[in-house]
């Protein structure tokens, strides 16, 4: 037997004149939008955010 596949969360990532833009979407936490010079930066607020959203989330 397969196994059900569900999106939880789509992330996109964005070059916005001299800022990196990253754009998640999830059920639990809406649209949110994360802005920085550094790439570095963003993406570990993304990935910290996403660790305390799926940790905190009930599980299915």
């Amino acid at each position: 037997m397969g196994e059900l596949e569900e999106l939880i969360c789509n992330v996109e990532f964005l070059r916005a004149r001299a800022e990196l833009v990253a754009r998640v979407s999830s059920e639990a936490g809406g649209v949110r939008e994360y802005r920085g010079a550094v790439v570095g930066s963003v993406i570990d607020q993304v990935i910290h955010d996403l660790q305390e959203e799926f940790e905190s989330a009930p599980a299915a």
